[in-house]
């Protein structure tokens, strides 16, 4: 629990010269998620803010709405054979009343730290678990300067890439550019969802009056993720792919892709876009 990093040898060979010294990396470690006890799906992701993967997951997911959902979510004892805790193993319980999800063998997956859940890759099956509709009103109107600005104010609040260089990151911003909360994880989906599980976990979904920001592409999956939330505004500082332009523009949400300093597409919901030539 809490082993963001570890420390390897390694040879460095810089200009001819080499040298022998420990060097600094992200941990990368299996988490399973079970529900009611019984194992719905397995991510590798860095330890730390575990609880708010889980429940992020499961928002992603359609499971969970707001915190009420949640009766507790523990670190399973005894999940080695000898007993003892790896807390790699968490087990989220439902509140009374809370309808269980239907859990398949085609429905238990294997999450990698580039896939998240691949088993989902369904528009309509977004379309009809989404619970909170991309509804801001008034509508949330960003400059395109002030989302110059936010890759900046990402890159400066990651701390543990700057001693590791292995880390994706995700945060959420307020309309004027204030940094909200950032997450770093060796996979980009499991920084998005320990976003959402804290907002969950703290009252504030929907989350309508937001910018997400990623580090690397914006996938279908992370898009996905933002509509579970009720995000309006997903931008990302590399490609989006065509299913996630899909996705934005039937439930409305706000698409950025090549976030780069004043340089940017904006591929849907362009009424969000504060553009000049509407000035």
């Amino acid at each position: 629990m809490g082993r963001v990093t570890e420390r390897r040898r390694t040879i460095r060979i810089r200009e001819g010269a080499v040298t022998t010294r420990p060097d600094t990396l992200v941990a990368e470690e299996p988490m399973e998620i079970r529900l009611n006890g019984k194992p719905l799906a397995i991510t590798m992701r860095t330890p730390g803010d575990d609880f708010a993967l889980a429940a992020g997951f499961l928002v992603s997911e359609g499971v969970l709405g707001s915190a009420d959902d949640v009766r507790s979510i523990v670190y399973c004892a005894g999940a080695t054979d000898d007993g003892s805790n790896t807390y790699n193993v968490v087990d989220v319980q439902l509140a009374p009343g809370v309808p269980m999800p239907d859990i398949t063998l085609e429905r238990n997956v294997y999450t990698t730290s580039s896939c998240g859940l691949c088993g989902k890759a369904s528009l309509d099956a977004v379309r009809t678990t989404a619970r909170f509709p991309i509804a801001d009103t008034p509508p949330v109107r960003v400059e395109p300067a002030l989302l110059s600005l936010l890759p900046d104010r990402l890159r400066a609040a990651q701390q543990v890439f700057d001693r590791t260089g292995g880390l994706h990151a995700a945060a959420l911003f307020s309309e004027k550019g204030e940094l909200l909360d950032i997450r770093e994880d060796v996979g980009r989906h499991n920084a998005v969802d320990k976003l959402v599980g804290r907002a969950l976990q703290q009252g504030l979904l929907p989350l309508s009056r937001v910018i997400l920001l990623v580090s690397g592409r914006a996938s279908f999956e992370l898009a996905q993720k933002a509509v579970m939330a009720g995000i309006p505004v997903l931008a990302a500082v590399s490609a989006p792919s065509s299913l996630a332009v899909d996705l934005a523009a039937e439930t409305g949400l706000t698409l950025v892709g090549f976030l780069r300093g004043p340089s940017m597409n904006v591929y849907a919901g362009d009424d969000r876009i504060a553009l000049h030539s509407e000035v």
